[in-house]
């Protein structure tokens, strides 16, 4: 009896106690306030988005079996090994947007290629068009309606640089044929690079995309075009990417009045930096971009930009990985003055460079003969003379060296200092100090990198 009127007062004191110090009901305004209005949203920015047509022309190849007639299989490389046929009309579909007055649309420049005829769909009404511009590399064409109505609908161009990932984002286009569909989802993420060319920095939405989307706008709830779509993950759902905004902004007023996009460009190929690059060459962390080589005559060579530098900024504005200094640089136009801030043994210094106008060239490859081999067993290498050269005959499997180099590479620098064979190579690395990272510059194929190992 004790024992239960003791736990009674106890439990009366406690909840007494409880009454006076329980905090207040929750009374915070919610995060968001509504829901956004996409249908209206929809109704004003539709009108402004077009469906694309195109057709392009298909050479037919006649094969003849004996006893039977000759027959036609379709072709477009023209390799068969019999007769040329007859021309076959392939269909293709995408989407775009208007984007002035006059009539120009903006899509793909993969919608367009190759196509012998175009037409935009405006309100149910077909159009013909013809490709004003292209940019392969952005992917991005201009299209000029011919005989376009009056009082075009126009789309707004905003900005990706302030689009924030987690924003809610529209596209509209014509996936498969379904011209006006409408799909909404975020932004996931920015500043993709998805290997489809040389300025990879996509923005990635789940907002549904599928074949036929290409060209096609996607919209912030402002209205905004923010990106064209572009391209599908073909392994995932809710994986799609578009061209930032920005970006085709700095390309159209070239590509109307000219047809295609003057870039800038330095003249070296550079590579992506890593932690054990970085302690090598005595940075604190990995940033900016790895010049593997430099170009003959270039602009960075006549600057006394060098094989093993690292380009830290442009202007004044940091470059943070290799795959941003390609956009910095062909965002100015040819003979444009850029200050370079270039990080070389162990000290920041100031480049001044010309740009001049990129073009594609051509690298060329070197054949070697083989010879005497020596061994560096610090970092399981086997190395040979193949020429002059010091090749990579050997990787010791699970050694330092193993998943960094491979047979055939080419031993052109150790610690940023040359070497011409295998046993000048293995003496320098001898040289080193035990458990020092390396930096070794590998010639593989035609291209060169910079590799670090630790031993």
């Amino acid at each position: 009896m004790a024992l239960a009127l003791g736990a009674g007062c106890q439990h009366a004191a406690t909840a007494s106690q409880t009454a006076v110090t329980q905090p207040p009901p929750f009374t915070n305004p919610p995060m968001l306030t509504g829901a956004p209005d996409v249908a209206a949203l929809v109704a004003k920015v539709k009108p402004a988005v077009v469906a694309i047509s195109t057709t392009r022309d298909v050479k037919l190849q006649r094969f003849a079996i004996p006893g039977f007639p000759a027959f036609g299989v379709g072709s477009d490389d023209g390799d068969g090994d019999g007769q040329q046929g007859p021309t076959m009309h392939q269909a293709a579909l995408g989407s775009g947007i208007i984007v002035d007055a006059q009539g120009h649309v903006v899509t793909n420049a993969h919608v367009v290629d190759d196509a012998t005829t175009v037409k935009v769909q405006i309100d149910d009404r077909d159009y013909r068009a013809k490709v004003v511009g292209k940019d392969t590399r952005l992917d991005v064409a201009v299209l000029q309606i011919e005989n376009p109505p009056k009082d075009l609908p126009v789309a707004s161009l905003g900005t990706s640089e302030q689009t924030r990932v987690g924003e809610y984002v529209v596209a509209i286009g014509n996936p498969f044929g379904l011209g006006n569909t409408v799909t909404m989802g975020i932004v996931s993420a920015k500043g993709r690079v998805i290997g489809a060319g040389p300025y990879d920095d996509f923005i990635q939405t789940d907002a549904s995309i599928n074949p036929g989307n290409s060209g096609g706008p996607l919209f912030d709830l402002h209205g905004q075009v923010i990106g064209i779509n572009t391209a599908i993950n073909p392994n995932g759902k809710g994986i799609g990417f578009a061209i930032p905004i920005d970006a085709v902004k700095g390309a159209l007023p070239q590509l109307i009045a000219s047809g295609h996009v003057s870039r800038g460009q330095m003249g070296v190929m550079i590579q992506g930096m890593d932690d054990g690059i970085a302690k090598a060459l005595g940075m604190d962390h990995a940033h900016g971009a790895l010049v593997e080589d430099v170009g003959s005559g270039s602009p960075a060579e006549k600057a006394g930009i060098k094989s093993g530098d690292v380009i830290t900024s442009v202007d004044g504005q940091d470059v943070k990985t290799s795959n941003e200094l390609p956009r910095i640089i062909a965002s100015h136009a040819p003979g444009t003055h850029v200050h370079l801030g270039v990080f070389r043994d162990k000290h920041q210094r100031d480049v001044d460079v010309t740009l001049e106008a990129l073009k594609d060239e051509g690298a060329k490859s070197d054949q070697a003969t083989p010879s005497e081999s020596a061994q560096h067993g610090a970092l399981g290498l086997s190395i040979g003379d193949e020429d002059g050269h010091a090749v990579v005959e050997r990787v010791s499997p699970d050694g330092p060296a193993d998943g960094k180099l491979r047979r055939g590479d080419v031993i052109e620098e150790v610690n940023r200092k040359p070497v011409t064979g295998a046993q000048d190579a293995v003496n320098a690395l001898k040289a080193e100090k035990n458990g020092d990272a390396v930096l070794l510059k590998v010639k593989r194929g035609d291209a060169s990198r910079f590799v670090a190992i630790e031993p």
